[in-house]
């Protein structure tokens, strides 16, 4: 080998040794430092916070149509203290030894959660520990506990001496308990994220946007400093009046407690505007010994509507030409067998011939069967058609999440369109049932039931929401006078009205106020045993005054405890609504002596 060759072999040599010393040397650090440095540099590490944090925004409200608070986020405080803030370990831990037992003795009087003892034990502790952040309590205190504890005198020396510091945490609270409840919704979750009713079909609107803040060191000390202000979370108006939805309910469960019913829905809206001033919906508790309260949203949940879908079909039927408001059909107290394959019986059996106009006031199962398969047979699609012409299957209406659409499908078979007549074999929600008479009510004019009027920031309007309208007519004027004329006869023909005054019972019928609308009694499906004769869906639906309409109500209960009448039970439960809502809105006014309707 020659010199050159050695002296390069020499020089390859001292960079691999370089390189391999200062790797170990390299490793060798990594090793001291995970090992006999570590604990420090983890107490280092620990000492660090997050340069930043983000600021919640605060959850708008949900307000009545007056402005009154129906669902509000207020502000609520966890509790937590630093042990090892210097001021608590100068002079032998002076400042924490004075005051450690009255600072137990507020808390225990105050948040009560643990005895004075229990507290001063488990502060003691993290002391000696040198927790940087002891959860005092697992309970949140209000605004007015905050104040009385800021009265301690070792958390009045502020935070950095105390080591106290207030958390905030907002819950939300509803002013009016179980005021229409399920519709104004609830949230889950540390942020306050919409979980049902309005509060999750408004949730990007009531909860705002976060803002941010970093720590930065002022005056040798760090200190909390906003970067971004948080904005917060819009209002939403609804359309609801407190006082209003207040009658409502009471009136509500005046009769389903009465009834002892599985549950009951009530709904009271506008007529011209659609907004709805009220809505109730009451379950029937697990424990006998229970309160009524509000856990489905029945208002929006399709049902089979029984007797009250007649309006809908003859309305169909007369429209369509097929029939007369005059033309008359025969009824027995016997059943009537179609094709041999379907049985129609009459809750009030009669043998008697009726007009069409008297078959819905009396609520004739048989009669309708008749008159819409006589009127369809061999053409259900054209039925069902003219029935979605009118608005009832536009999945147009309501602002609650989850609300169902209408089924009304077209039937394979006759059999099937003669139990549609009487609402069977359809399914529709409340609100769509109180909808389609609302049109009636509203001259043939369908509009969508509405629960928000505007969405507003610090009092001003963001968005505006107005009525609008589904359908500008439902049916021909001819039609829809027709239609009216049966409808007051169901509660004003004392002899076969099925909400009108018999014998003891006023039902739907009142001196205050004149009232129109239909009765409704279906069988309810017990899965495994087909349709009861024993339990029963009833309802009422209808508007006021009759004269000009103002408002249209709707009441339904399911599986009411015998004895039970659609009219006697839902129609006066619609009186007294109709009566008090009269009275509180003020619509009368006295001319010359004489009470008359004031033109609006």
């Amino acid at each position: 080998m020659s010199d050159e060759q050695r002296n390069t072999v020499w020089r390859f040599a001292m960079i691999f040794i370089i390189i391999a010393v200062g790797f170990a040397a390299v490793l060798g650090k990594i090793i001291y430092i995970q090992t006999v440095e570590r604990k420090n540099w983890m107490e280092v590490a620990e000492r660090q916070v997050p340069t930043h944090r983000p600021i919640p925004a605060t959850r708008g409200n949900i307000l009545d149509c007056h402005g009154k608070l129906l669902a509000s986020s207020m502000p609520q405080y966890y509790i937590y203290m630093d042990t090892r803030v210097e001021a608590l370990h100068q002079n032998n831990g002076k400042l924490f030894k004075e005051h450690i037992d009255t600072l137990c003795i507020d808390l225990a009087h105050i948040i009560g959660e643990y005895s004075a003892e229990e507290y001063k034990q488990r502060i003691t502790q993290a002391y000696k520990k040198g927790e940087k952040r002891l959860k005092i309590s697992k309970k949140r205190i209000n605004y007015l506990q905050r104040r009385e504890l800021e009265k301690n005198k070792l958390i009045r020396r502020g935070k950095y001496k105390s080591g106290i510091l207030f958390e905030d945490q907002y819950q939300r609270i509803k002013p009016y308990g179980v005021l229409a409840s399920r519709t104004i919704g609830s949230i889950y979750g540390e942020g306050g994220v919409g979980n049902s009713g309005l509060e999750k079909g408004f949730d990007k609107e009531l909860r705002g946007t976060d803002g941010m803040s970093s720590i930065q060191r002022i005056g040798g000390r760090n200190e909390m400093v906003t970067d971004i202000e948080a904005v917060n979370g819009m209002d939403v108006v609804t359309t609801i009046d407190a006082d209003l939805q207040d009658m409502v309910e009471h009136a509500l469960m005046s009769k389903v407690t009465e009834r002892k019913a599985k549950w009951g829905c009530c709904i009271l809206m506008e007529t011209q505007t659609g907004y709805i001033r009220a809505i109730a919906n009451l379950d029937r508790p697990n424990d006998e010994n229970g309160s009524y309260y509000e856990a489905q949203n029945h208002a929006v949940q399709r049902v089979e509507p029984g007797s009250t879908f007649k309006t809908i079909a003859l309305v169909a039927a007369l429209d369509d030409g097929k029939i007369d408001i005059d033309d008359t059909v025969s009824i027995s107290r016997q059943p009537w067998i179609y094709m041999r394959k379907s049985k129609h019986t009459d809750a009030h059996p009669m043998d008697t011939i009726l007009t069409v106009r008297s078959a819905l006031a009396a609520s004739s199962n048989i009669a309708l069967a008749k008159l819409i398969t006589r009127s369809y047979e061999g053409s259900a699609r054209k039925f069902v058609r003219r029935i979605e012409k009118m608005g009832l299957c536009d999945s147009v209406y309501c602002e609650i999440p989850g609300a169902d659409n209408a089924r009304i499908d077209v039937p394979k078979d006759t059999v099937t369109l003669s139990k549609m007549s009487y609402g069977y074999s359809v399914e529709l929600s409340p609100m769509q049932i109180l909808m389609f008479y609302n049109a009636i009510a509203n001259d043939g004019r369908m509009v969508r039931p509405m629960l928000v009027s505007s969405i507003q920031q610090d009092g001003e309007s963001v968005r505006d929401f107005k009525p609008t309208t589904v359908k500008s007519s439902i049916c021909s004027s001819g039609t829809l006078r027709d239609i009216r004329s049966a409808l007051h006869d169901v509660v004003w023909d004392e002899h076969l009205g099925t909400a009108a005054k018999k014998a003891w019972s006023r039902k739907a019928q009142s001196n205050l106020v004149s009232i129109a609308g239909k009765t409704g009694t279906a069988q309810l499906f017990i899965p495994g045993a087909g349709y009861s004769t024993r339990h029963h869906r009833i309802t009422f639906v209808g508007y006021f005054p009759e004269e000009n309409p103002r408002y249209t109500c709707i009441c339904m209960i399911e599986d009411p405890q015998y004895p039970y009448d659609a009219g006697m039970d839902c129609g006066s439960t619609v009186r007294v609504i109709a009566e008090k809502t009269m009275a509180y809105t003020g619509c009368y006014v006295y001319r010359d002596g004489e009470r008359v309707l004031e033109k609006r």
